[in-house]
């Protein structure tokens, strides 16, 4: 039979021990969620590029309509 004070050793070791897991997943944790994020920022970057490209080609069409019915009267 153990002693109280051994019980209460092995309570703390196992305590000290998952604390350390779970300090060890929270940092692993938050180096993802700084990746994700810079993934995100990379997407929303390509997004905003590719909808100002929209944008210019939307205007170039529309030139273009605009020359076709002058052209035709």
């Amino acid at each position: 039979m153990l002693s109280i004070i051994e019980e209460l050793n092995e309570k703390i070791d196992s305590m000290v021990s998952r604390y350390e897991t779970m300090k060890n997943e929270n940092e692993a944790l938050r180096t993802e969620v700084v990746s994700i994020k810079g993934q995100s920022e990379a997407k929303d970057t390509v997004i905003s590029k590719l909808e100002e490209e929209n944008a210019l080609k939307d205007i170039e069409i529309e030139d273009i309509v605009k020359k076709i019915e002058l052209a035709l009267g």
